[in-house]
Formats: structure tokens, C-alpha cells, sequence
């Protein structure tokens, strides 16, 4: 099947205790302290948002919740946006405490996927996984290339400069936006950036194929990196945006019980070493 994001949601699956690909948000706290199941890197300098950049990160909710979000964003004194329509589809785009850029999308038919329900968000409301990315560059077609010819997205739609990619059917985390900006400045990695996009692969074959598809793109992918609980390949596409390609294997359950995941950090053995100092810089999570 047509990949899928892997990485830009929470930790675990509504309910469930698995984190499973469209629902694993990676964040990385300053200054550049690894940390497991914490895809997007926070950075000291700046942000510029511009070509070359994962933009924005959209999470689906049901369509009856965007006036609670709405009313709670406002509640929370957080920087947002008036609701818009984006094909078709409501859309309230705000931004984090550290200048990211998010999007809650309307999806129809959200209400049958799981939420999460151990929080002070109701069921109902919950944030069911991610849409997908918005990626800024200068020239959209070499990357729609990557896109269809590697990775199995289709063109779907077109809003102004906006080209909308569908992989599959499901709803979550199978859309990519292409934003094409010819002659805007380049985009700078700062705080509140996405370092790069990761796309699933189930397994090691599976990565590999794609990777020789992407050299037959002329592009040249890294060798493949351990990281404990997936292998990486990273790639930079036409357009400037870091992609990388993560296999499912071989999961978050290689040194936990599915029943406590979450419940303590968790280093891979080379870095088990540096614990104390490594534990002692995370920031709070609230």
C-alpha cells in the first residue's frame, strides 16, 4: 500500500498503549538532548519559515469539535487564526509556544477513529491523529515527483498555489500539501521548526526498495542508522525538505512491556550512560 507518514501525533494510539505510525510526534529538546518519543527538533536560534521547510503540521478532530477547539485555544491564550475552508474541509491553524505551526482539520468521519480519553480534552473531542504536512518550496513539481514516483502519493486537488497529495484511503497522516512559492526567501531552522518529515516503511525490504527508487530520482540517500526501535534513512528532497523513511521494525516493545510504555524514559544503550545528565536537562511536560 501507498506510504503513509510515520511520524508528525501522540505517543499512543487513543486507548492503546502502542505507538503506531500517523500518531508519533518526535520532539527534541534544546540544546540537542536525544530523547525517545519526544519528529520534530527544537532549535535555539530563530525560526524563518520559508522554501525548503515543512510549514505546518495538521491533526484530524471530528467535525462537531472545532468550536470547542476554537473556544479552547482562546481559553488558553493561544496564538491562533480565524477558522478558513482548505478543499473543502474547516481548518483552524494556530501556532505552539514556540512559533510552530499546527492546523486542526474538520475530517468527516473523524468521530469513528479512536481518540484519546485518559486527559482533560473529553473523548469526543480528542485529537484523533495527524492529517498530514504543508511543505513550502520553490518548485513544486520536482517534489510531487519524489512524492508520487517514490512514494506512492496521487495528485488530489489544487487551491491556488497549493497541490494536494493522497496516499490510500485511510484518513490519517496520508496527506501532503505542496506549497509553491517561487522566489521566496529560503526557509531557517530555528525554534519551533520541523527538522524533517518521516514516511513508514514495514520493513527492511521495504525500505530498501524505495531507497533505490529514490536513486533512480537522482537522489542520494543516507545509509541506514540504527535507532534503537526503527532504522532511518534520511534524504533531502528537490525542494530542500529533510525526508527520512523509518521501518516499523523492530518497535517500541524491544526493551518494554506494551503495558508500561510511557511510563519512564527510556535511552537506547549508548546513551545510557549520559542518563543523569540526559534526564536531569528535559524540560517539564504540562
Amino acid at each position: 500500500m501507498p506510504n503513509a507518514l510515520r511520524e508528525v501525533t501522540d505517543y499512543d494510539n487513543a486507548n492503546r498503549t502502542e505507538a503506531v505510525p500517523s500518531r508519533l510526534l518526535v520532539l527534541v529538546a534544546a540544546p540537542w538532548v536525544p530523547v525517545r518519543s519526544i519528529f520534530v527538533i527544537i532549535f535555539a536560534s530563530a525560526l524563518r519559515n520559508g522554501n525548503g521547510m515543512a510549514a505546518e503540521t495538521a491533526f484530524i478532530i471530528p467535525e462537531s469539535s472545532l468550536g470547542y477547539w476554537a473556544q479552547r485555544l482562546i481559553e488558553r491564550d493561544i496564538a491562533h487564526e480565524a477558522p478558513e475552508k482548505r478543499f473543502g474541509e474547516r481548518v483552524l491553524p494556530f501556532r505552539d509556544a514556540d512559533g510552530m505551526r499546527l492546523a486542526l482539520v474538520a475530517v468527516k468521519g473523524a468521530d469513528e477513529i479512536p481518540g484519546w480519553s485518559n486527559g482533560d480534552v473529553p473523548a469526543e473531542h480528542a485529537l484523533r491523529g495527524f492529517r498530514g504536512v504543508t511543505l513550502m518550496v520553490a518548485a513544486g513539481e520536482p517534489t510531487a515527483e519524489v512524492l508520487t514516483g517514490a512514494f506512492g502519493f496521487q495528485a488530489r486537488a489544487h487551491e491556488g498555489h497549493v497541490v494536494r497529495y493522497r496516499s490510500g484511503s485511510d484518513r490519517l497522516a496520508t496527506v501532503i500539501d505542496v506549497r509553491t512559492a517561487e522566489g521566496f526567501l529560503a526557509g531557517r531552522q530555528g525554534t519551533g521548526s520541523v527538522h524533517h518529515v518521516a514516511f513508514r516503511a514495514a520493513t527492511d525490504a521495504a525500505q530498501a526498495d524505495m531507497v533505490a527508487t529514490l536513486r533512480t530520482h537522482g537522489l542520494h540517500p543516507t545509509d541506514q542508522i540504527d535507532r534503537c526501535y526503527f532504522r532511518s534513512v534520511y534524504f533531502r528532497e528537490p525542494g530542500g525538505v529533510l525526508f527520512e523513511i523509518a521501518t516499523d521494525q523492530p518497535g517500541f516493545t524491544v526493551d518494554e512491556a506494551e503495558a508500561t510504555l510511557g511510563a519512564a524514559v527510556k535511552l537506547p544503550p549508548w546513551l545510557e550512560a549520559r542518563r543523569s545528565d540526559i534526564v536531569a536537562a528535559l524540560p517539564p511536560l504540562a
